[in-house]
């Protein structure tokens, strides 16, 4: 079986998710399609050499309906016989792009593939794609389920419950996640992922300033009487401050075989290395990155102990705490650069932006093995080993 190699892999900052934030004046298809732009001209491969792109979007409506993907290919000047298609897995979409990529690439259905990512929070609001008053379950998951399944900011509070976690453990990690974050753009860490877009150079949700004592001032998010009744045990710890914001964003990776590479004259960043999803209970919905690391380090014949530099995607504190605590992971090793907290969470295009984060950050540190996991909506995770490649 051939090798899958990343050779370039860059993203736009990421804007606030609101109708006032710095890309929500960029309608979504340009947003992508300027990734594609940069991914070509920075890594000087032919377009047309490009046998397929596999996008991620969540929220598959409005200006990000009809395969935003095709359409991004379309405007960045790729020639008309380069397909594409769009994913999704939640919150992991374009991690699964990646994943299918690379599978591509390995089996030999590919040598040259896209995988990238979409999401414009503030022109198509998160849960656009359900309409008032429609079910997108199904009777079966109600049988199922008869107590009923819960939002997401319900099961992150059920989390931090089942692993007790105290308000200022999820608040201490969300400054941590600020401060990296921060010192990563000072670093000028991030100049070689990120795409400058219309003024546009850093991400618009960090904040440098933030405080334990800041976030301690909020009120929870999610505080609801008829939760509170059915799940005494919740303490309505997660708030604003330590749950990932709404944003704008894409992101995308450039991967290919290893000979391709070599024939192209091209120097890869990391090897695909191994690949893991699962599911897990869709209640506390989020929980499914542990299993999932335990599943591709199993298949990887690795141990945490091995691994170099992890990205978790931190769609709330409670998630990579519980993670942590569960595989024993070094803290100081996670989100290294900080993580969604800070740098936003753009649904569609975080599984390509953490992607992108971690080869660029394992090349800077001379790290060798890095790992990504993501939760998803409905009890999912996708989990990835990547390797340097000197």
């Amino acid at each position: 079986m051939r090798d899958a190699v990343i050779v370039e892999a860059v993203r736009t900052p990421v804007g606030k998710g609101k109708p006032n934030g710095s890309l929500a004046h960029v309608h979504p298809v340009e947003l992508l399609a300027h990734t594609l732009r940069t991914l070509v001209e920075r890594s000087g491969v032919d377009p047309a050499l490009i046998d397929d792109v596999i996008g991620g979007t969540v929220d598959q409506v409005g200006e990000q309906a009809m395969n935003t993907t095709r359409y991004a290919v379309l405007s960045a000047g790729f020639p008309e016989s380069v397909p594409a298609t769009t994913v999704d897995r939640q919150c992991g979409s374009s991690q699964q792009a990646v994943h299918f990529a690379a599978q591509g690439v390995m089996s030999g259905a590919y040598d040259i593939v896209v995988a990238c990512g979409v999401e414009s929070m503030s022109r198509v609001p998160m849960w656009s794609n359900v309409p008032a008053g429609k079910d997108p379950f199904g009777p079966g998951v109600a049988a199922r389920y008869p107590e009923g399944l819960v939002p997401q900011g319900i099961s992150a509070e059920l989390i931090a419950a089942k692993w007790s976690l105290s308000r200022a453990e999820l608040d201490a990690f969300a400054v941590s996640s600020h401060q990296r974050a921060a010192a990563a753009w000072e670093a000028g860490r991030f100049d070689a992922e990120v795409a400058p877009l219309d003024g546009v150079s850093r991400d618009e949700s960090v904040r440098p300033g933030t405080t334990t004592e800041i976030l301690a001032g909020l009120k929870p998010a999610y505080y609801d009487p008829g939760f509170a009744e059915r799940f005494p045990q919740i303490e309505w710890n997660v708030t604003a401050g330590n749950a990932s914001p709404v944003n704008d964003g894409a992101s995308a990776v450039l991967i290919m075989a290893g000979e391709t590479a070599e024939r192209l004259g091209l120097r890869p960043l990391a090897r695909l290395h191994a690949f893991a999803v699962t599911g897990s209970d869709p209640l506390l919905m989020l929980t499914g990155v542990i299993p999932a690391t335990e599943k591709v380090l199993r298949r990887a014949g690795l141990t945490v102990g091995d691994i170099d530099l992890f990205e978790v995607n931190e769609a709330f504190s409670s998630v990579v705490l519980a993670w942590r605590q569960e595989t024993g992971a070094d803290l100081a090793k996670v989100n290294v650069h900080g993580g969604a907290i800070a740098l936003g969470h753009p649904l569609g295009a975080s599984g390509t932006r953490l992607t992108t984060t971690l080869v660029h950050a394992l090349r800077e540190r001379g790290a060798r093995y890095g790992l990504q996991t993501m939760c998803e909506a409905g009890g999912l995770a996708n989990a990835m080993i990547l390797e340097a490649v000197r």
